[in-house]
Order: structure tokens, then C-alpha cells, then sequence
């Protein structure tokens, strides 16, 4: 009798577990339930978009508290006027006749017709520039060799968005510089020369022109000085010179255009930007300009005489990185030392090399103070003297080495030469 009552009490126990085991789950459920609906209900109010509208609107432009005096702004406006864009056009082939199945040729009506060509002038290329000068009815722009090499006409397009055309006073392709001259009676703003001798990176500067044409015209991009003297080859002859480095953005139609201080001084010209590396990656950044105090070296020539004069050696040279190691020595009888200059493969007679007693297979290795590694640096050592001084120069002949005195009497626009070598 005392086991069945302990049974049922087990039996009761466990009843009572069960149930309230049973009673927490569905507590839970209804809980979670509960909690899950309130979070619902609360998505679905803050995501649902509310009724009505604000019909009269509300919103208002406030006050510019930006400084629109700024240096920057102040140093764009001061030169902005006297940036232009600078339009090269050329000469293109156009037919009389009609065009048919196979191309061009004359209708039957005309058969007997001249089918010659006419001559038309159209925009070949655009570019950038900057009046730098105004004297009586002539003002006198700069702008790159390359932006008006080949044009058979040239237009300026002033600030004011008014045409003019243009006479070229003169260009150098070794500076890639050049020299229009143009109406003066619209002209308003001309821009002056800062010293570049006395930039420094870091220095923030704006680049202005024609980035892409004339479309967009007085652009102004900011940036500062990334190195002063950078060391590239310029020009169409290969020339090594020292530009200034700025990641001011510099694009097509740029070149000819100022980079300028924050005193909107005029300290380069901006010529040439860096588009890709050795690996064919995009670079972003990288542009140049020739330094002021070259460019009005230069520009002051070109005014006075339509060109520059810059001594010349009468050469036709190689590099001597060109000729082999067995040729370096069992022709030029070069020490294993050598190993870097210019190979002389011609002489003009009569030059200044002839002169001074340079001959084919001498290997120049130093003009004055300068090393001379490749026909660059032989013309950037040789274009530091004027026409008229004297340069000592190193050479080797046979295996020795010599130094000789040079009377640099000759200009490299009256020197001529029929090799087709490198020649200076």
C-alpha cells in the first residue's frame, strides 16, 4: 500500500514538471511572439513614409561663408585676362569632285572640269598661351613650339572670347618655346615674369589654359611645386633641360598656358605632362613647365631676332652606348673605363671641332665642367656657352685621353651638315 501512494506521488511530481515545463514553452512562445510583432510593428513605422506633405517647401541658401577673395582666387584673377588659347591651322587636301562608289572623282555633268585640289585651312590643334607684353598697337604672346609647329595660319581666341589673328615672331625647338604677335587694341591684362630661381616645393601654384581646346578655355588647376629642377629631355632634338615638376593638373591644350605663384607671377610655362611609366601605368600628377628665367631668355632673342643662335661643334655624333664592347675596344681602343659619351662619326670642314682638332672615332667624355654621357648632355653642356666664348673639352683618341680648346665662332643655324647622324 505504501509503494502504490509513493507511485502515484511520483507520478504526480512528474505531472507537475511536465506541465510547467509545457506552461514555459508556450510562455516562451507567446513572449518571443509578443516581442517579434512590437519589433515589426516598429520596422514597418520607421521605414513607412509618412502622409501628407510639405507643399510650401521650406528649404533656403544660406549665406557663402567661404572666402572668395582667397590668395588663390585673387592671384587667377590677376592674370586670368591675359591667358589665351592659341588655334593651329593647316592646310588640308580637298577634291572638286564628287564622291562615288570607289571615292572621289567627277560627275558626268562635269566631266571636263578641273579636278584639282583646293587648298583649306582647318584647326589641326589647340593650345594655350599668355601675353607677357604690349608695345603701341603690338602685344606679344608666348606659347610652346610644339603648339604652333607646322600651321600655315595661327589664331589667338583672347579671354573675352574674341578672335584675332596672329603673326609667329619666332619659335626654338630646343626650348620648345615660341612667339606670336598679335593686336594689341583688345588687350587689357598682361601677366609679368616672377623669378623661378627663387621657387621651393611645396609652394602652391595654379596652371591656367585650354585644357582639351578653346571649348574650355581660362581653366585654372591648383597644385604646388613637386621639384624644382627636374632633369628632361625637351624638345624636338632631344635636348636635356631642367623644367619645374607640379602636380597642378596639366592635360592637352594646356601647354603654352602659365603656371603661376600665389602673387600671380607668371614662373613657367607649362610644356609637357608625364602620361604613362616604363610599365604603361596611368600617372596622375606629374607635369612640367620651363622655369621663367629660360623662357625670357629666350623670348627677349626671339623678339630681337626672329631665332636662336647657339654655338656649334660641326659633329655628327653617336651615343657610345650605341657601339658595342668588342668595337669600344678594337676600334675606339677605349680603357674599360669608359664607358659613357659621344662618338664623333663625322667633322665638318672648317667647324669648330675641325678647328680644334677632333676627328672621326674621338670619344668625348667632357665639354668645361660637365660629363658628357649622351648627345643630350653634350648639347645641354654646349648650349650654357654663347657664340663667341671658348669651352675647354675631354676626348680620348686611341685609348688616351686629350683636352683641346674650343672657339665656339660658329652657330647652329649657319652650320649645316649632310650626315645623318646626330649632328651639332
Amino acid at each position: 500500500m505504501k509503494k502504490i501512494k509513493e507511485g502515484l506521488k511520483d507520478r504526480l511530481w512528474l505531472g507537475v514538471v511536465i506541465v510547467g515545463l509545457f506552461a514555459g514553452l508556450i510562455g516562451g512562445g507567446i513572449a518571443l511572439g509578443i516581442n517579434n510583432m512590437v519589433q515589426h510593428h516598429e520596422e514597418v513605422t520607421s521605414t513607412k513614409v509618412p502622409s501628407g506633405s510639405n507643399k510650401s517647401g521650406g528649404t533656403k541658401v544660406n549665406k557663402n561663408k567661404a572666402d572668395l577673395n582667397g590668395e588663390a582666387s585673387q592671384a587667377y584673377k590677376s592674370v586670368q585676362g591675359a591667358v589665351v588659347s592659341v588655334i593651329n591651322k593647316q592646310k588640308v587636301q580637298q577634291s572638286n569632285g564628287t564622291l562615288g562608289i570607289f571615292g572621289y572623282g567627277n560627275n558626268s555633268a562635269n566631266s571636263n572640269s578641273d579636278s584639282s585640289s583646293d587648298n583649306k585651312l582647318e584647326t589641326a590643334s589647340e593650345g594655350s598661351g599668355v601675353i607677357y607684353k604690349k608695345s603701341g598697337n603690338s602685344a606679344y604672346v608666348v606659347t610652346n613650339n610644339h603648339v604652333v609647329k607646322g600651321s600655315n595660319a595661327l589664331q589667338v581666341i583672347l579671354s573675352n572670347g574674341k578672335k584675332v589673328n596672329a603673326d609667329l615672331v619666332g619659335a626654338d625647338a630646343a626650348t620648345d618655346l615660341a612667339v606670336l604677335k598679335i593686336n594689341a587694341g583688345n588687350v587689357k591684362t598682361v601677366a609679368s615674369f616672377g623669378n623661378s630661381n627663387s621657387i621651393v616645393p611645396g609652394q602652391d601654384v595654379l596652371a591656367i589654359g585650354s585644357p582639351m581646346g578653346s571649348e574650355y578655355a581660362n581653366t585654372v588647376t591648383k597644385g604646388i611645386i613637386s621639384a624644382k629642377n627636374r632633369t628632361l629631355k625637351a624638345g624636338t632634338d632631344g635636348t636635356l633641360t631642367s623644367v619645374i615638376q607640379t602636380d597642378a593638373a596639366i592635360n592637352s591644350g594646356n601647354s603654352g598656358g602659365p603656371l603661376i605663384n600665389m602673387a600671380g607671377q607668371v614662373i613657367g610655362i607649362n610644356s609637357m605632362k608625364l602620361a604613362s611609366d616604363t610599365q604603361g601605368s596611368s600617372v596622375e600628377g606629374i607635369g612640367f613647365a620651363i622655369p621663367s628665367n629660360e623662357v625670357v631668355t629666350i623670348i627677349n632673342q626671339l623678339i630681337k631676332n626672329g631665332k636662336i643662335s647657339r654655338p656649334s661643334l660641326g659633329i655628327s655624333m653617336v651615343d657610345l652606348s650605341n657601339v658595342t664592347s668588342d668595337q669600344q675596344q678594337s676600334v675606339l681602343k677605349l680603357p674599360t673605363s669608359v664607358n659613357k659619351g659621344v662618338v664623333i662619326m663625322d667633322v665638318n670642314s672648317g667647324s669648330v671641332a675641325d678647328t680644334a682638332g677632333l676627328k672621326k672615332y674621338d670619344v668625348i667624355t667632357k665639354l668645361g665642367d660637365a660629363k658628357i654621357t649622351d648627345a643630350g648632355s653634350l648639347k645641354a653642356a654646349l648650349y650654357k656657352y654663347k657664340v663667341g666664348e671658348t669651352a675647354k673639352i675631354t676626348y680620348y683618341r686611341d685609348g688616351q685621353q686629350h683636352t683641346a680648346t674650343l672657339h665656339l665662332t660658329k652657330s647652329a643655324d649657319t652650320t649645316t651638315t649632310d650626315s645623318q647622324q646626330d649632328d651639332n
